[in-house]
């Protein structure tokens, strides 16, 4: 393994143990040496850069004028980065012209010689807030402070910040158009830093920070708003001069101290000299700090305003709002809520409780509160009233009668506060396409507005150091090799980032525990908000869709260092590959207009604010065969602003990873496409991110078909125009089409039906169903109040009532048929009318003879057995059927005829004018009136039962030979 640093050659491999002091050694390189020639080096590429006019001014490159800008919606191309396959990762990275023998970031610990893992862990004061357009997630913890009204969410000053965004005023949104890190509101001031929790490098665990938190007593503290002010170290483009200078915006808070009994020493020294007896009653690690923290709220880092004059507005503008809360305040404020909460956050749902005011917090890393620690007395009324002040009351008066700033925040700007600048957009170039996600961008011409969302390779994959939410998209590589979770090299991490691959849990830095965030950045489409020059996500997706490109191989170089503090895997910039190809494809489709070069697609949609220009070709990319000034450099960023230890101490850890990297190299010649057997199992897939985090939208090669891959949503089926491979549907590679879901899965006709109704008529048929059903059990109800028996349940009658009713039906269709055959038989063989008798019309004869029946007594000797159920008086021969008494007022009661032979009872009467009729008078006789063609038996009688019912047996002529009109 020959390494070169810039011509300064080691011994060769064979010479040099893998691992041990001897590699190690002073005699393989001069540090110092290496450095200076690594200067001159870049010193020397910047000047051949500014003379090099290629997408700054003059034409790109020898681009050949001939060259058809149409795309060609096809690529044969099956693999990549053949060229330099027998080169290894360390003579990569000399080719490309980078250093991987040394680290470019210097050791900033913390001065203890024992300690030697720097940590982010504090005890701090929470400032954050739940808002309508911050994350929905956030904690509300501060009742007290609007930090909303302190940030430029709308852009009108800022032109870009680093990709958290702000850090207070309720966080991001997933979907939010600057494509910010969808953050919870991490806002907060420190009183104490911990470090780190990791006691084998001299950290504290957190065991023993509860231990000394529940040891000791504080009141409630008020906070005092002092002013916001600016400057900082700020990113990366405060070290050039013809940029717009970058820094910090932070809010400064002094905690108010209050003494008792004439004391000279405050309540907050007590306490801290109280907490510091208590973290060495525990035996806290000596990384954490000796003194404590001056208050602050960091409110962003690596801010650019879009001018000297946009940034003098915005301070003046976010200052009178401090104005205001002093005037609301002024001796200060308890922060706290009266909404409840519960931590940590993925417990925040869960058995919620109280928080209450003067609460102080252990923070894990800046967006993990773990514990929450009371203090040890309720407020006072002067304290609970400015405590609920802004949220009970109407403010409005401060903020009129607040009109001038009466403190002094002139500190509050760019490090020079007379210097006058302005962001100049003409400026732009495609070399800022290599940009430090640590600072804020320099956008291009009517650009209004950053954004973060990129088209990229995701390369993340989850393992179980990682959070559950990870999810899985290749499982070529394994970058677990390429990171040092045990600090053997490394010291800390300039962010509060950690591992891009995936930060353990409860790690010891105190690093924000992110997700396996592993990528591939290939083109930066900015803002997807179009009202702020950008291109909406909708737009972006079917231009995509347009491009037929080939199988996306990659191949990795080297792990290096890069000039920001970056840790980086580089690919291959091969720009005849089917990356490269895409490459080109997505600048002529949504490249910006550059020297005289603009973008064409069939939609005409574009954006002005992506990252490259429409005239960028992969040719013009990082590289040894490229010309190295365009923005195709494919790199994976492994981590931010990383801090080794020493010299020796970086180049060990670049030599252990580049020794895998030559591993992969050898196993993968001629690249690979990464993927799984559930995510692109075909490999090469081109994704769509809204930030780093948010995978959105997935693209297969060759126009295969796409599909929403959000936070691992959803797989195929895809959308497609047609099928791709021959064979249509019945191929299995077409499966996964739109077309050929819907034929191969077609859907059922009631879904089909019942989505045909619309919403109207959806919720008709709801209500109707709904006051059927309603009706019916009424209807139910009802009936069974009256007819059930004593004890019974409603579940009983319901089955009782209908067996019965089952009964009843069968019975009564089998009669039906009998008897109206045996009348159609009646009706053919009549009698002789003439031998009817007259009808009688002496109504004096009628009422004699009624009244001579009604008359004769009971006989002893019935002509047959009688019995009444229901009003059916029964005979041996015929049945009258007589209701119950009091059924009726004095109206006829119809005579049902019935004859032994099996006739159904009540149903198919005959009618005839003359009617027998059964009415009971008030003396409870039973009369029958219009008595034609019938007689009296001589034995039968008319009786009187229980002086309630009446019965009658009488003899009837055959039925055939009269009918009875149904009353």
């Amino acid at each position: 393994m020959n390494s070169r640093v810039y011509g300064k050659r080691t011994k060769p491999f064979n010479e040099l143990p893998i691992e041990g002091p001897k590699y190690r050694g002073k005699d393989r390189w001069e540090a110092d040496l290496a450095n200076h020639l690594r200067k001159e080096a870049k010193q020397t590429d910047r000047e051949s850069k500014g003379q090099n006019q290629a997408l700054r001014g003059g034409k790109i490159g020898s681009m050949d004028e001939a060259e058809d800008f149409e795309r060609e919606l096809g690529s044969q191309l099956s693999g990549c980065c053949t060229t330099y396959s027998s080169y290894s990762a360390d003579n990569m990275c000399y080719k490309y012209g980078e250093n991987c023998a040394t680290g470019d970031m210097p050791s900033h610990d913390s001065g203890d010689a024992d300690c030697s893992m720097a940590g982010l862990s504090f005890i701090g004061i929470s400032f954050s807030v739940n808002t309508a357009n911050g994350n929905p997630y956030s904690y509300q913890l501060c009742d007290q402070y609007p930090m909303e009204n302190i940030i430029d969410r709308d852009y009108d000053y800022v032109m870009s910040m680093d990709e958290d965004g702000w850090l207070v005023g309720g966080g991001y949104k997933s979907f939010d158009y600057s494509g910010k890190m969808p953050y919870i509101d991490s806002s907060h001031t420190e009183l104490l830093r911990i470090g780190s929790l990791d006691p084998e490098y001299g950290g504290t665990t957190i065991a023993q920070v509860y231990a000394a938190m529940s040891s000791i007593s504080f009141p409630p503290f008020s906070i005092f708003p002092e002013y916001v002010k600016g400057g900082g170290k700020g990113g990366s483009g405060d070290n050039d001069d013809e940029e717009v200078p970058s820094g910090d915006v932070t809010l400064i808070v002094s905690v108010v101290e209050e003494f008792e009994n004439n004391n000279n020493y405050s309540l907050y020294e007590y306490f801290l000299d109280n907490l510091f007896n208590a973290m060495d009653a525990v035996n806290g690690g000596p990384c954490m700090d000796d003194h404590d923290t001056d208050p602050h709220v960091s409110m962003s880092r690596g801010v650019k305003f879009k001018s000297s004059y946009h940034e003098t507005q915005y301070f003046y503008k976010v200052n009178l709002e401090v104005a205001v809360w002093q005037s609301m305040y002024p001796n200060g404020v308890v922060i706290g809520t009266n909404s409840k909460a519960n931590f940590p956050p993925n417990n925040a749902q869960k058995n919620r409780q109280y928080v209450g005011y003067g609460n102080l917090y252990f923070f894990f890393d800046r967006a993990n509160i773990t514990k929450a620690f009371p203090p040890n007395r309720d407020l006072y009324n002067s304290e609970s009233y400015y405590s609920t002040l802004y949220m009970n009351n109407d403010v409005s008066s401060f903020y009129a009668s607040t009109t001038t700033i009466d403190f002094d925040y002139s500190g509050s700007g760019s490090k020079d506060k007379n210097q006058y600048y302005e962001h100049n957009p003409y400026r732009w170039n495609a070399g800022m396409a290599m940009h430090d996600m640590t600072d804020g961008w320099d956008l291009p011409p009517n650009c209004q507005q950053e954004g973060e969302t990129f088209l990229g390779i995701p390369l993340s994959r989850s393992s179980g150091s990682k959070l559950l939410s990870s999810s899985t998209f290749q499982n070529q590589f394994d970058f677990e090799y390429l990171v040092d979770r045990n600090y053997t090299y490394m010291q800390s991490f300039g962010t509060n980032h950690g591992w891009l691959i995936g930060e353990i849990l409860n790690n010891g830095p105190g690093s924000i525990v992110d997700k396996d965030t592993s990528h591939i950045p290939l083109f930066y489409t900015g803002t997807t908000n179009p009202n702020m020059g950008g291109i909406s996500l909708s737009n972006l997706i079917k231009v995509v869709k347009e491009i037929s490109f080939g199988t996306l191989y990659i191949k990795p170089a080297f792990l290096f260092q890069d000039e920001d503090g970056s840790v980086k895997l580089q690919f291959e910039a091969d720009s005849s590959s089917a990356l490269g190809y895409l490459y080109d494809n997505l600048c002529k489709m949504l490249g910006l207009s550059w020297n005289y070069d603009s973008p064409y697609n069939k939609y005409d949609v574009y954006t002005n604010c992506a990252m490259h220009a429409a005239g960028d070709r992969a040719k013009y990319g990082c590289g040894p065969g490229n010309a190295n000034s365009g923005g195709f450099c494919p790199q994976m960023t492994v981590g931010y602003r990383v801090e080794f230890q020493s010299e020796d101490a970086a180049a060990d850890f670049f030599a252990r990873g580049n020794n895998y990297v030559d591993y992969w190299r050898a196993k993968y010649p001629s690249g690979v496409a990464v993927g799984t057997d559930k995510f692109c199992s075909g490999g090469g897939c081109l994704g769509l991110f809204l930030n780093r985090y948010d995978l959105y939208q997935v693209f297969k090669p060759e126009m295969g078909g796409s599909w929403v891959e959000y936070n691992g949503a959803t797989y195929a089926p895809t959308i497609s125009p047609a099928p791709t491979a021959d064979g249509g549907c019945d191929n299995p590679h077409n499966r996964h089409l739109d077309k050929c879901f819907r034929k191969m899965n077609p859907r059922r006709a009631p879904s089909v039906a019942w989505e045909s109704l619309g919403p109207v008529g959806q919720l008709s048929v709801f209500l109707v169903s709904f006051m059927a059903i309603t009706l019916s059990t009424s209807i139910f109800l009802a009936r069974a109040r009256k007819k059930r028996r004593r004890g019974e349940s409603y579940m009983g009658f319901l089955m009782r009532d209908m067996t019965s009713r089952k009964k009843r039906r069968k019975k009564k269709l089998r009669k039906r048929r009998t008897k109206n055959k045996e009348l159609e038989e009646g009706m053919l063989d009549s009698g002789d009318k003439s031998s009817r008798p007259p009808r009688s019309k002496s109504k004096k004869g009628e009422a004699a003879a009624n009244h001579a029946m009604v008359d004769r007594p009971v006989g002893a000797q019935a002509n047959g057995v009688m019995n009444q159920v229901g009003g059916q008086v029964q005979g041996t021969g015929h049945t009258v059927a007589v209701p119950p008494r009091g059924g009726m007022k004095k109206a006829a009661a119809a005579v049902h005829l019935v004859r032994e032979a099996g006739v159904d009872r009540g149903e198919n009467l005959l009618q005839r004018e003359n009617q027998v009729e059964v009415a009971l008078d008030p003396g409870a006789n039973v009369i029958l009136k219009k008595i034609t063609n019938l007689k009296i038996c001589q034995d039968a009688s008319l009786f009187k039962s229980a002086a309630t019912k009446m019965y009658v047996n009488v003899c009837l002529p055959p039925v055939s030979s009269l009918t009875l009109l149904r009353n």
